[in-house]
């Protein structure tokens, strides 16, 4: 039997890093966010050191492109992928994005890979530190920090100490099962038929959809002459496990489709079953989750990737200002309260459609088109909608009495400095007041940048470091601005 070795992640007497358990993008963003602002991190991954060309997200939505815009990120993923103005559903109901309220009002075809490169280098270089080939077996807790056991590549077991530690490994999580969480949950589609290929004729939009009675189909491109195929057909209800042939695949591209492209020369066949998972607690102690470690769901609209990587998002500066001192870990439970609400409306969300899909019944066909003729005819209605796929729609929960703004995702403000995303480039907090107003950083100049509206406009605006408003006032004296400073990015630092 291996001995058991360990490693404090910054002494035994107080822990003060966080272990992020899980290299996927989820993961990287969160440990890259916390390595930028000078919090140690290591990454456990099971897997070897190498990023896989069998993606298995493919777009980028617009709050997701914001948030990548706040690290200086969005603009060179933008030049790997292919915008689409307008996302269709059904073959019928087309969403056009060109009108959202965003500097992104497109929707990013890009493969998962392409994001991972970016996300681990800029990880790399702000200081995690990796573990490739080490598999987390077990997780402790205590007062003063987490003890993670892992078992590395050659089968010797090992102890990794930090203050925080971070589930972000997935469907099967280990950290999950470690802390008695559990993932109540269903499959919602069973025996669903992917392949990767490559086609001799080119689709004629970006992203090919439609279902067809029985089936459906999905063509997206990886952007080096490979098609990523995705099919489900009714009839065909089998094990995961059952053997996939490439003909298989053809026909039910050609009932949803109409054509199969001259698709050939299939470098990867998988069958999967797709769940819909959230588990209660996003935090357990000194624990949390994140990702489909939290959360799962089918991957109509194409909400999963772009959900985990909000979640990291959210709690990445929240894990900085509780380890910098600056918050009360209170300031963590937070992340239940608005990622969590905001996971099970994916849920709902993405199960909708592909329950819509999936619709055979004369009746139940109806109602599909009685609903997409309302999306299509009412405003109000295809907005709502299109905010919760692209997830600008969504705003956090606000104290009593707040001010309207409170909570809600901030757009890309014109500063007399250049653009609020770009202000928010520095992982800090961003206040913007109307010129003249009396503040000062006082003290906090490592957690907090001062700007003003290009506009003149008269209202102070705390912005939180995801880009969601924390306060927000019409009457901005000092002493407001001090009380709410204090409130959010804790006191001054002295001398």
């Amino acid at each position: 039997m291996a001995g058991t070795t360990r490693t404090p992640a910054s002494g035994d007497s107080a822990p003060t890093g966080v272990l992020v358990v899980g290299a996927g993008p989820t993961g990287l963003l969160l440990a890259g966010d916390l390595a930028a602002a000078g919090v140690p991190v290591t990454v456990v991954e099971k897997r070897p050191h190498r990023i896989s060309n069998l993606s298995r997200a493919f777009v980028l939505h617009a709050r997701t492109l914001e948030q990548l815009d706040a690290r200086g990120l969005a603009d060179g993923l933008r030049a790997l992928g292919e915008p689409l103005s307008d996302l269709r559903l059904f073959n019928r109901l087309a969403i056009r994005l060109d009108r959202l309220p965003s500097r992104f009002n497109e929707l990013l075809v890009i493969p998962q890979y392409e994001v991972e490169k970016v996300l681990e280098r800029r990880a790399a270089d702000a200081g995690v530190r990796f573990r490739y080939e080490t598999e987390a077996t077990g997780v402790v807790q205590d007062a003063d920090g987490v003890t993670v056991r892992v078992r590395g590549a050659g089968g010797g077991a090992e102890e990794l100490r930090a203050a925080y530690a971070v589930g972000a490994d997935g469907l099967h999580s280990a950290v999950r099962r470690a802390v008695g969480q559990p993932f109540p949950g269903r499959s919602v589609i069973r025996s669903v038929v992917l392949a990767d290929v490559l086609l001799d004729e080119k689709p004629e939009r970006v992203l090919t959809a439609n279902a067809v009675g029985d089936a459906f189909a999905f063509i997206a491109p990886f952007g080096d002459g490979w098609y990523r195929v995705i099919g489900w057909h009714r009839g065909r209800n089998v094990s995961d496990t059952a053997p996939l042939g490439l003909e298989e695949v053809r026909e039910i591209v050609r009932l949803s489709l109409g054509r199969d492209y001259g698709m050939r020369d299939a470098r990867w066949l998988s069958r999967f079953h797709s769940d819909e998972r959230q588990a209660p607690a996003y935090r357990v102690g000194r624990v949390l989750l994140a990702g489909d470690a939290a959360h799962v769901h089918s991957p109509a609209g194409g909400q999963g990737l772009n959900t985990g990587l909000q979640d990291a998002a959210n709690l990445s500066w929240k894990l900085a200002a509780v380890l910098h001192g600056h918050a009360d870990p209170a300031l963590l439970d937070t992340y239940q309260s608005e990622r969590h609400p905001v996971g099970r409306a994916v849920l709902r969300s993405s199960g909708g459609i592909i329950r819509l899909a999936m619709v055979r019944r004369p009746w139940s066909r109806a109602v599909r088109a009685a609903l997409i003729a309302v999306l299509n005819r009412f405003p109000p209605a295809r907005r709502s909608m299109v905010g919760q796929i692209t997830g600008i729609g969504y705003r956090y929960p606000a104290p009593r009495g707040a001010h309207p703004l409170t909570g809600r995702r901030a757009p890309d403000i014109a500063l007399t400095t250049g653009r609020l995303y770009e202000a928010l480039r520095g992982g800090r907090f961003v206040l913007i007041t109307p010129p003249g107003t009396d503040s000062g950083k006082g003290g906090r100049a490592d957690r907090l940048t001062l700007e003003h509206w290009a506009s003149g406009h008269g209202t102070a605006v705390l912005v939180r470091p995801d880009g969601y408003i924390a306060w927000a006032s019409e009457e901005p004296g000092a002493e407001r601005i001090e009380e709410a400073l204090l409130t959010w990015t804790g006191p001054p630092t002295a001398g």
